[in-house]
């Protein structure tokens, strides 16, 4: 089968109580499938592109419900490593409300996939024919073999002459900023598209936008501190693209989106949506979706805005996975208004 993206990292199963309360009072959970690329696989399936996921999952009632989930969204699993040990990471979720905010405790520590290694994949096969890689942060963070397999598959992909994304996605409850510059600095070199916010670039990489440099073609970008940060993040690491969602707080469930887009020099501004949100968790996978499905199949600009009509959406959904449809993203693309569609 033509693919047009692969990705590879961990699924969990997400676990959260209902009606906004804490793990340590519920008596019951909710189940869902999520992980940082399986969201994205997902996502970009449902806007019509060709995807595989790349994991390790526990032969076990959970790794197949992960499975399946991804086979009903049309991802295509069948290079899915399955191992009878380990096990498969949970996460819960408990949604906050101001001026609690929501959080996330992980229970994903010997999972599966942090047990995976390099040559356990046979990625110049699964890149064969393949248009485009997508990983992230997330995947090296969870061991040093799993760091040493990203780095590998990121090689692969790129001598097998895929375009390449990688999103940051810096958690710190997985590893320290120390650790995570350690390991990824060197896969840089990989990365075609760099997707972040200007707040894990500042942890991870040490790059913020707030000091001058000697450099005329800052006065033609932006006066604003996140166009800085995407013009050094290019400069070092000789990143084609790179992309910074925008997000500003208003409240729990009330919040700003938007991104921008670094590319040839010039700033790309994404539209500034306010959005409600019913469920963050993953609208940052989505606007890596969106922004790949525009990228491939138009350019910087279509995917930049694609990308953050489809992560506004992906607010108003429950779970992780966005259900919105293309038509829906164009139609908000357009200024879609708000009134009962009958």
């Amino acid at each position: 089968m033509m693919v047009d993206l692969v990705t590879f990292g961990e699924a969990m199963v997400r676990l959260a109580p209902p009606s906004f309360q804490r793990v340590e009072q519920t008596t019951n959970l909710e189940a869902r499938v999520g992980g940082a690329e399986l969201n994205v696989a997902v996502a970009a399936s449902r806007l019509g592109l060709r995807t595989r996921w790349i994991s390790r999952l526990t032969d076990n009632a959970l790794g197949r419900m992960i499975a399946n989930e991804a086979r009903k969204h049309g991802v295509d699993v069948d290079s899915v490593l399955w191992t009878p040990e380990d096990r498969i990471g949970l996460y819960f979720v408990e949604f906050g409300a101001a001026p609690r905010p929501s959080s996330v405790l992980y229970d994903r520590a010997h999972s599966a996939i942090s047990k995976i290694a390099p040559r356990m994949v046979d990625w110049k096969n699964v890149f064969a024919g393949v248009k485009h890689f997508h990983c992230s942060g997330i995947t090296p963070a969870l061991s040093d073999s799993a760091a040493e397999a990203t780095a590998e598959a990121l090689r692969t992909a790129k001598h097998a002459g895929c375009s390449v994304s990688y999103d940051l996605n810096y958690r710190g409850k997985l590893w320290s900023p120390e650790k995570a510059r350690q390991v990824q600095e060197p896969m840089m070199e990989f990365v075609d598209i760099l997707i972040s916010t200007e707040e894990d670039t500042k942890k991870v990489f040490g790059i913020q936008g707030d000091k001058s440099v000697d450099d005329d073609s800052f006065a033609s970008l932006s006066g604003q501190t996140y166009a800085i940060v995407a013009k050094k993040l290019a400069d070092r690491f000789k990143f084609k693209v790179v992309a910074i969602t925008l997000r500003e707080s208003i409240s729990v469930w009330r919040n700003t989106w938007s991104a921008i887009a670094y590319h040839d020099g010039k700033i790309h501004e994404g539209s500034r949506y306010e959005v409600e949100i019913v469920d963050r968790v993953g609208a940052g996978d989505s606007f890596s979706a969106g922004f790949i499905y525009g990228f491939l199949k138009q350019d910087v600009s279509y995917g930049l805005h694609f990308g953050t009509a489809y992560s506004a959406l992906a607010h108003s959904i429950p779970g992780d996975f966005n259900y919105c449809s293309k038509e829906e993203v164009e139609g908000l693309m357009k200024g879609g208004g708000l009134r009962i569609k009958r």
